[in-house]
């Protein structure tokens, strides 16, 4: 399968999976917080820092209302709008951002989550991928407009059944373009374990036929970790500096320390998936005749008696006759004595009963 190419990296099954901290809204609407966030970001190990672009107008009306875990995250309840509003990624900051990230070694991405012209404005930063909400999964107006762009497109798919999700990649591949990765993801925030459906991620995979990932609004890395095993070569989780800090998705967000194990675990979750081929490797072979067994001599025998499951035993080392043919053995006749503890040979007894 054709992987996906964002800034030289390729992200495909069999990779190690490509680790977005999604900082989303997290600056609370501050500069120095922005910049604190992707360096942070980058010291956890992620692979990109992705931030919201929109202007509170572009998103919603007057009369939106806030989501019910927004006002019990926030603590207060205002209009969307007005929530939005503190919450813009200012456009004059775009540059010293995206100079950041470079100088940390981090991909900077951002949803361009106020419609055609935040696709705009980061097309105008050459960004190297398009990442758009569960919210704009039906959108495809927006999608089919950011897809002839041509650049690799990133779909969450939350709140959506699979011919929501076939419709929108429909719609991006009639545009022309066929770099598509869909995010499995819930909408819910912090989301509880009942509610993560992984197994959906399989079944995208296998009725998509192509690239899928996890965007996670767990707390803690299980879900993420489980995803990566079933195949997610993609995980997105909400990044914070301070889960205590006052704003919608920062008690769903995962902190620097704990994204930094997870990116380390996440990693590691591909080499231990191997190749599927039940074989001894090498690793193993030092211990396989230190701990496997052999037939014995449980006492001393004399040379003519027949060997019995009294006077056999199995036990370590595995250098000897395996046990599998300690029943075949039974009844034969000892060719000479033997004493006891030791390893039982074919030239030992002899075949007569």
């Amino acid at each position: 399968m054709n992987g996906l190419i964002i800034s030289g990296y390729e992200v495909n099954y069999g990779n190690p999976p490509f680790i977005i901290a999604e900082a989303g809204v997290n600056h609370n609407g501050d500069f120095d917080l922005a910049l604190k966030l992707i360096d942070a970001a980058s010291n956890a190990g992620a692979d990109a820092v992705k931030f919201q672009t929109f202007r509170a107008e572009q998103v919603v009306t007057g009369a939106g209302k806030m989501a019910d875990y927004q006002k019990k995250n926030i603590g207060a309840e205002e209009s969307q709008l007005e929530m939005l509003r503190k919450l813009e990624l200012k456009e004059d900051w775009y540059p010293a951002l995206i100079k950041r990230a470079k100088e940390k070694g981090i991909i900077f991405l951002s949803t361009p989550h106020g419609g055609f012209q935040s696709v705009d404005l980061l097309e105008s930063y050459d960004v190297p991928a398009f990442k758009f909400g569960s919210g704009d999964l039906a959108n495809t107006p927006l999608l089919e407009y950011a897809a002839r762009l041509g650049k690799p497109m990133l779909i969450s798919t939350g709140m959506s059944n699979l011919e929501d999700v076939k419709e929108a990649v429909d719609a991006i591949k009639k545009a022309g373009n066929d770099q598509i990765l869909v995010f499995h993801c819930t909408t819910d925030y912090p989301l509880s374990s009942e509610d993560v459906n992984l197994r959906a991620m399989q079944t995208l995979m296998k009725e998509l036929g192509g690239l899928v990932g996890y965007s996670d609004h767990t707390v803690g890395p299980q879900a993420a970790i489980a995803a990566v095993a079933l195949g997610a070569c993609m995980i997105e989780k909400h990044f914070t500096l301070d889960r205590k800090m006052k704003g919608p998705d920062h008690i769903a967000s995962t902190e620097p320390k704990e994204f930094q194990e997870m990116v380390a675990m996440l990693k590691q979750v591909p080499l231990m998936m191997g190749s599927g081929v039940k074989e001894l490797l090498p690793a193993e072979r030092q211990y396989v005749t230190v701990a496997r067994k052999s037939i014995v001599a449980a006492c001393d025998i004399k040379k003519g008696e027949k060997f019995t499951r009294e006077n056999l035993d199995i036990r370590r080392p595995g250098t000897g006759m395996p046990p599998k043919y300690l029943n075949q053995i039974i009844g034969k006749t000892a060719k000479s004595g033997i004493p006891a503890e030791t390893l039982i040979s074919e030239e030992m007894f002899s075949n007569q009963g």
